[in-house]
């Protein structure tokens, strides 16, 4: 891990002009990662900027200390991205431009000219602290904002299977920095909007219990989202509600993305691979999180995630 590191700390010195990509459907981990990692370039005196497909209002405080900058892109970078496929409407764009990736999905099918994955992280921005560790950067409250932001999301703030002691102590550490941990805890893990609220409930009355109560599915169709009128951005989180449940052993949450292709998120416990489960259906993730795309009518790609999860559970 310390060659690989040197290396993307020497590329970084080395070039200039970044464009920073996240995923489609972005979280606080893909955020926090892109919003870091331009923050420590600038601080460089790099130029850098974040390309993501809409930043939902909860996240808007990890841009606050980010320059605007105008330039032509010369270096491409994605972070938290397993596959160019997850980059939504910037894959045109991007597909097969990106010279540095860095990631912790052990799935990775991102190719490019220099990686730095490690499947063993339990969130992205945990390998961007290593790496300005590395780097010797110069801490500020920013930087460890983003970075907390994205290791506590991605860790359901540290309830977690993925959670480890390294976890811990790199937040600790972060901590000493001095970021604002009742701020962000409070931003994402305790405050919901009215349109939330009334899509959740939405979400509890079309709950299906499958598989011998062992499987759980939740929809939000197009038809919920306009009734209830919310945002992109009050969708994250649905997928932890599942699993959440007593005796569910794999939770999964279908977001119709479009008539008749659903973005699906599956959650597990530890006894069965969510990873293996959406790999079949020609996705990836993580052992206890991964995702895919299904497509056909709501009933037939229920059916399809049935049949898969069963032949795992």
């Amino acid at each position: 891990m310390t060659e690989q590191l040197s290396a993307v700390a020497a590329f970084l010195r080395r070039h200039d002009n970044y464009d920073i990509l996240t995923h489609d459907y972005p979280d606080g981990d893909t955020l926090g990662s892109a919003f870091a990692l331009c923050l420590v370039l600038q601080q460089m005196g790099k130029h850098a900027r974040v390309i993501t497909t809409y930043l939902p209002d909860d996240f808007l405080f990890l841009q606050k200390d980010v320059e605007k900058q105008d330039f032509v892109a010369q270096t491409v970078v994605s972070v938290d991205v397993a596959d160019t496929k997850l980059l939504g409407s910037n894959r045109a764009v991007y597909e097969g431009k990106i010279d540095l990736c860095i990631d912790h999905h052990m799935t990775n099918k991102v190719m490019v000219p220099l990686r730095l994955v490690d499947g063993g992280a339990a969130a992205n921005c945990e390998i961007l602290y290593k790496l300005f560790q590395h780097m010797e950067v110069s801490w500020t409250r920013a930087i460890a904002n983003c970075l907390y932001t994205g290791i506590s999301t991605d860790t359901g703030c540290f309830r977690y299977t993925n959670t480890t002691s390294e976890t811990l102590r790199i937040a600790a550490d972060i901590m000493d920095i001095g970021c604002d941990t009742a701020f962000i805890n409070k931003v994402m893990f305790e405050t919901k909007s009215k349109k939330r609220i009334a899509l959740e409930r939405e979400i509890y009355d079309t709950m299906e219990y499958c598989l011998d109560g062992r499987c759980a599915i939740i929809a939000v169709t197009l038809k919920i989202q306009r009734r209830v009128g919310v945002s992109d951005g009050e969708l994250e989180g649905l997928a932890s509600i599942p699993r959440q449940i007593e005796g569910v052993d794999v939770g999964i949450t279908m977001r119709e993305k479009t008539e008749g292709e659903f973005k699906v998120s599956v959650r597990t416990n530890g006894s069965v691979s969510a990873s293996q489960i959406c790999a079949e259906l020609g996705g990836g993730g993580h052992s206890a999180a991964a995702g895919c795309t299904v497509r056909g009518t709501l009933e037939q790609a229920k059916e399809t995630l049935k049949a898969t999860a069963a032949r795992y559970l």
